[in-house]
């Protein structure tokens, strides 16, 4: 079996750069290597409206010890730990029941972190969405499955990769993992990379979920290259999409307003295809100066209590909101 096509570890970090500088109230953006444990952000802003039950935080990360769960040698950026019992206290204060863990980038295609937090979490709160080599055996994919896997992660965007034909070739490689075992493909990618797999998208036969607003950058507006495309498979019901990660996709400071036109748009198009995610601990892959990926980099201060409440402004209506916490999650990932 072909192996995904290489991706080579870069990562654009203009934008999030000065989304840092707002984000820390411009302090210096050199980082020491820390030796101490650093708790992940936790909301400092109480949720305001009524969280429904059984909600979906549908993107978020767990990090282990190094030394139990050691990242891949070439990761882009090492971040701190993050725990499925710090985790369990973001819920607690989101009031959330249940949770998507995602297989992040520095972990490579070893999905034992992930895995061992859905043992921790347990089936009824968790999924997950691994990261796997096509070369993987089929008895280790139907493992992930067991263990309550419930679809696959393309990441091109932490790499920085933009080349349509290699996005083209790992998509179609994910194919014939995901269609055997009802999972569905979890693509992380800039606006412009979907805009170019358009035709290829509308024909692939399994459910797609683009991470953090498709890749948009709200700089460039609701008719930049891309979004119409998004638009268009989340109309049809061929993807959903996750309205998460704000802070990644504007430069404006907390609350992001200029964000809403983005969600509302996502959710006019088709209000059974939309997710919402945290993305907490908020690591930063950005490059900086002085910090190697081999250095820890803070997570970002975002407050998801802040960043939540954003949710009834974008979507006021609380039938519609129960859809995007409650009844899609459960439906995409088999709650």
């Amino acid at each position: 079996m072909a192996r995904f096509p290489a991706i080579p570890n870069r990562f654009d970090g203009e934008g999030l750069t000065r989304r840092r500088a707002l984000l820390s109230g411009g302090a210096a953006l050199a980082f020491p290597l820390a030796s101490a444990r650093a708790a992940p952000p936790m909301p400092a802003v109480a949720v305001d409206f009524d969280v429904p039950r059984d909600a979906c935080d549908c993107h978020v990360h767990l990090i282990g010890n190094r030394t139990v769960f050691p990242m891949a040698a070439d990761r882009v950026y090492t971040p701190p730990e993050a725990s499925a019992s710090e985790l369990l206290a973001l819920q607690d204060r989101l009031h959330f029941g249940r949770v998507v863990l995602i297989q992040p980038s520095f972990y490579g295609t070893d999905n034992a972190a992930m895995l061992d937090g859905l043992r921790r979490l347990g089936r009824e709160r968790a999924r997950g969405v691994a990261v796997v080599d096509p070369a993987m055996p089929a008895g280790a994919l139907d493992a992930l499955k067991a263990a309550g896997t419930a679809g696959i992660r393309l990441n091109l965007e932490t790499a920085g990769q933009t080349d349509p034909a290699i996005a083209r070739a790992r998509l179609h490689a994910a194919v014939a993992i995901c269609a055997p075992r009802g999972w569905h493909i979890q693509i992380y990618a800039r606006a412009s990379v979907i805009g170019a797999l358009a035709n290829d998208l509308s024909d692939i036969p399994v459910p797609l979920v683009f991470d953090h607003f498709g890749g948009v950058q709200a700089a460039h507006g609701t008719a930049q290259t891309g979004f119409e495309t998004l638009l268009a498979l989340v109309t049809a019901g061929k993807a959903y999409v996750k309205i998460s990660a704000p802070y990644r996709a504007t430069t404006a400071a907390a609350p992001y307003a200029d964000i809403m036109p983005f969600a509302q748009a996502i959710v006019a198009a088709n209000r059974e295809r939309v997710l919402w995610g945290s993305d907490w601990p908020h690591t930063d892959a950005a490059k900086v100066p002085g910090r190697s990926p081999t250095s820890i980099s803070p997570d970002l201060p975002i407050d998801d209590g802040l960043v939540l409440n954003q949710l009834p402004a974008w979507v006021p209506n609380p039938e519609i909101r129960r859809k995007i916490l409650v009844h899609n999650p459960a439906r995409l990932y088999g709650f």
